[in-house]
């Protein structure tokens, strides 16, 4: 899993950028991205989020995004890029299923 840190600006996202090729192709499986810690953050998140997946389906590899913040989400719908960053479960959830 590729844990986001709190804070994702563009100052931030620029060296974490760079990390994602690596970080995607040394996960065995799906690649998953929690994005739970984010506090603060624009439009930067989201591109580091769409490479993320672009990386993923590269090395063909699922790609989804789990505990989104409301307004992250809220600016994916904005930039028209919602439907390319889906959820996944919570562990919880598919701990019960």
């Amino acid at each position: 899993m590729l844990k986001l840190p709190a804070v994702l600006t563009h100052a931030a996202a620029c060296g974490f950028f760079d990390t994602i090729p690596k970080e995607v192709l040394s996960m065995p499986a799906d690649v998953v991205v929690d994005a739970s810690a984010l506090s603060q953050f624009d439009s930067s998140a989201l591109a580091i989020l769409l490479e993320c997946r672009r990386q993923a389906l590269a090395a063909r590899k699922g790609f989804s995004v789990q505990g989104a913040p409301e307004q992250l989400l809220q600016l994916a719908d904005v930039y028209g890029v919602a439907t390319l960053i889906p959820a996944s479960p919570p562990a919880s959830a598919a701990v019960a299923a």
